[in-house]
């Protein structure tokens, strides 16, 4: 009888069978705590030597000798230091940022009755009967390549026949939506409307008058001294700018919560032509919202969800290309739509690029820094033959909130920034579950990781979105206790298919 091979073998070193992603683990390990292995055995010497000098008396003749020395100081000298050390000190604490903590958020989740299958959605599209056959035909196979499922939502304008498109039916959208979210993140928090001093809200292709931050304030009897502010035309990365421009407001102004409010309108912007590329929005967008409130009250630091680390703003505007790739206008009919170029997905990947480039050396630790420091010399001074280097984002983050453009803007980050499936899948879960919530898609992400239970004390989290001009922003929040959120809009919701493990090939090391 032959001999049982062993459970667990060890792997022959010699031929090379250990994964080159250990050897990596390794040395960010050894990078990280690089101080500390250096320290511990100096300060182990030290101790020893110490101990030695005790043990032969030189301890004490050193203490004898300094007993019997009159030592002099000057006294203003030492007056001068103190001076200093002052000043730089109250320096310090007057001009470091104050911490800027989210307290909580909420996210939309419309009535049941706007529910939208995919096939539904055919229906109401050919019932409109503006649309042609090679139209429809087109919006067929991009609804099947969409990445959306079958419980999204739009809005009573455009799903009534015959379609109600006007400014009173957008208006209704946008109450139902901002109302709902504001009302139940006010709750949450157990704040009154007059405990907000900031109010940031964001929606790029609806801006009436009023404007719809005073419909909040109207709304919520909010106080008349409140700082509002109301963003537009900033395309589906305003969430991540309104947050920017909180934070901002939060280090002016001292012991103040802000109310942050994201969302797209589609009511007014639903298109009735045949130019394809102004069709694909009618197929990925869907109607949602988000609230946030944050603070920078050192007591909110108790209570709250995250603090926020970074923002990171990218606007690469000032190429033709860039500007013209997502455009508002009207077709050859002059029927107004949102046109995406070609370009798009190439665009979004070089903004995405000059975004992390200056993200990278506020997030990545310092062996990824040096890996991609070497590589670069390697390439730009020895003139060396090699692939670039992607630093691994996965050493910096634990969860990944991508805006959810479309099923190919989440493969092409997933691809770009070498991440694994689960690392992507909240995302994918947010596309099929909700479509393209424009800016408020980041949140939802967020809902879907906290209600699965995945949020740990200390965890990070990168949100990344991309909006026309063109830009590409992130925010990079730290989670300060471990969640577990049960969102409504995530309760009994409906998912992607998961993909099987053993069908997943295993990349090369």
């Amino acid at each position: 009888m032959e001999p049982r091979a062993p459970f667990l073998s060890i792997p022959d070193f010699r031929q090379g069978d250990v994964a080159l992603r250990y050897v990596k683990r390794g040395y960010h390990v050894l990078c990280t705590h690089f101080l500390t292995l250096l320290l511990v055995p100096v300060a182990f010497t030290s101790l020893l030597e110490l101990l030695n000098m005790a043990k032969t008396g030189q301890l004490n003749k050193i203490w004898e000798s300094a007993s019997t020395t009159h030592v002099q100081f000057n006294l203003i000298t030492f007056i001068i230091c103190s001076l200093v050390l002052s000043s730089l000190a109250l320096t310090y604490v007057l001009t470091r940022a104050k911490p800027v903590y989210l307290l909580d958020f909420c996210i939309f989740k419309p009535p049941e009755e706007l529910k939208l299958t995919k096939e539904m959605f055919v229906r109401l599209s050919r019932a409109t009967g503006v649309f042609g056959e090679k139209a429809m035909q087109f919006q067929e196979r991009i609804m099947e390549k969409s990445g959306l499922g079958d419980e999204t939502y739009l809005p009573p304008g455009v799903r009534c026949w015959p379609p109600d498109i006007n400014m009173r039916s957008a208006r209704e959208e946008a109450e139902m939506v901002i109302f709902s979210a504001v009302r139940d993140v006010l709750e949450k928090t157990k704040l009154r409307p007059s405990q907000i001093d900031i109010l940031v809200v964001n929606c790029s292709l609806f801006n009436p008058t009023p404007s719809l931050s005073a419909m909040i304030i109207n709304h919520f009897k909010m106080r008349s001294n409140i700082n509002s502010y109301n963003l537009g035309g900033m395309g589906c990365s305003a969430g991540v700018i309104a947050i920017g421009l909180a934070k901002e407001q939060l280090q002016v102004y001292p012991n103040s919560t802000a109310l942050v409010v994201s969302t797209e309108n589609i009511t007014q912007n639903w298109y009735f032509g045949e130019e394809r590329s102004m069709l694909i929005p009618n197929c990925l967008f869907r109607i949602g919202g988000a609230a946030m409130v944050l603070s920078n009250k050192r007591s909110a630091r108790w209570n709250a969800k995250y603090e926020l680390l970074h923002t990171v703003r990218t606007h690469m505007g000032a190429s033709d290309a860039n500007f013209g790739c997502v455009v508002q206008r009207e077709d050859s009919e002059g029927k107004v739509g949102v046109h995406l170029s070609r370009d798009l997905m190439a665009i979004a990947g070089g903004s995405l690029k000059a975004n992390i480039t200056t993200l990278g050396p506020l997030v990545l630790p310092v062996s990824e820094q040096l890996l991609f420091f070497v590589n670069l010399i390697c390439r730009k001074v020895f003139k060396r033959k090699m692939r670039a280097y992607i630093p691994d984002f996965k050493l910096a983050f634990e969860h990944f909130c991508i805006h959810t453009g479309g099923a190919g803007v989440i493969a092409e980050i997933e691809k770009q920034l070498q991440l694994r499936p689960e690392n992507v899948q909240p995302s994918k879960d947010a596309l099929y579950r909700w479509g393209n919530v424009s800016s408020s898609s980041i949140w939802y992400v967020l809902g879907a990781i906290e209600s699965m239970g995945n949020m740990r004390r200390g965890d990070r989290v990168w949100q990344i979105a991309f909006g026309s001009g063109f830009k590409c922003n992130s925010a990079v929040w730290r989670a300060l206790r471990t969640v577990k959120d049960d969102h409504p809009a995530w309760q009994d919701a409906e998912l992607p298919p998961r993909p099987d493990p053993a069908a997943t090939p295993t990349p090369a090391h």
